[in-house]
């Protein structure tokens, strides 16, 4: 997809891009692999964290629940959920802390699925999603209390631009709660950086950035910066259980039949895998709000 590897390490920053991944991809990938998420994962698109031996679903689920206390999410606040995937956690965050939720997604089919799941389990009245490109989502100024993404900024094409829309997007005092794959602090070139780039190649990435480069977009947004939490060990087993389930299935032969950027996502959970073990890539959870 992006050929031959192009290691981009933009000044004072650790970026790696992948400057051929293109939106139509991202938007095809996730209409067409929705249903192989659900059957391969779960209902949650994102890792799990571990304390111990837990189920994956449960493991899923307590990386939600540990987002939310980080953020400090009160009941009723209004949250915005920024890549919602299938609804999995704006439904939590609706039945359990009874918050109002906006989901917006790329995919129209994710958006539908969001919709239905949560019309089941009962928190329609408090969740709506929408199709929209987080890039040009507009909503009124501060009309939410947290605006909260797993793992969807990975996705997004300018990343200081799109902090500075969140920072708008908050009442004074409201939290930005990030869950985010990341470039290793220390990731300058060889065999490192392409391990970061070939992720970003396999699972359609602009671009990675570190925890720093993170914390420079949300200062830069006139956001202040409250936390950094490396969860990289224990969110680590989820693709040890995804190449695991991959290899014990047909999983390889659907993804073929859905053509070769899915393959290549597929025969990439290794090479994350590798790169959280090498520390080319690191998992972070990052907290800034908007001064009161």
């Amino acid at each position: 997809m992006c050929g031959a590897a192009r290691l981009i390490l933009l000044k004072h920053s650790h970026m790696i891009d992948c400057p051929d991944v293109r939106k139509s991809v991202i938007r095809n990938h996730y209409n067409l692999t929705t249903l192989f998420y659900r059957l391969l994962w779960g209902r949650h698109i994102h890792h799990g964290l571990w304390n111990d031996s837990e189920s994956p679903a449960r493991a899923q689920l307590q990386l939600t629940e540990a987002l939310a206390s980080a953020a400090g999410i009160q009941p009723n606040a209004t949250v915005l959920d920024v890549g919602c995937g299938m609804g999995g956690s704006s439904i939590h965050l609706a039945k359990t802390l009874n918050c109002n939720v906006t989901g917006i997604t790329l995919s129209r089919l994710q958006r539908h699925w969001a919709g239905w799941s949560s019309f089941r389990r009962g928190t329609s009245g408090n969740t709506s999603f929408r199709c929209v490109d987080a890039e040009l989502a507009e909503f009124e100024e501060a009309a939410f209390d947290v605006v909260w993404s797993i793992e969807c900024t990975e996705h997004l094409f300018d990343k200081p631009a799109f902090f500075q829309k969140v920072a708008g997007w908050l009442r004074p005092g409201g939290r930005v709660a990030i869950c985010a794959w990341l470039a290793g602090d220390d990731v300058t070139d060889g065999p490192a950086a392409q391990q970061v780039y070939d992720v970003c190649e396999g699972f359609f990435c602009p671009s990675l950035g570190s925890s720093a480069d993170y914390r420079t977009w949300m200062e830069q947004a006139g956001l202040e910066f409250d936390d950094y939490q490396d969860w990289t060990d224990r969110v680590t087993q989820t693709w040890e259980i995804c190449r695991r389930r991959v290899e014990q299935t047909g999983m390889r032969h659907i993804a073929r039949l859905l053509g070769v950027n899915t393959t290549m996502f597929v025969d990439r959970f290794n090479t994350i895998l590798e790169a959280y073990r090498s520390g080319a890539m690191r998992y972070g959870c990052l907290i800034a709000r908007r001064r009161s």
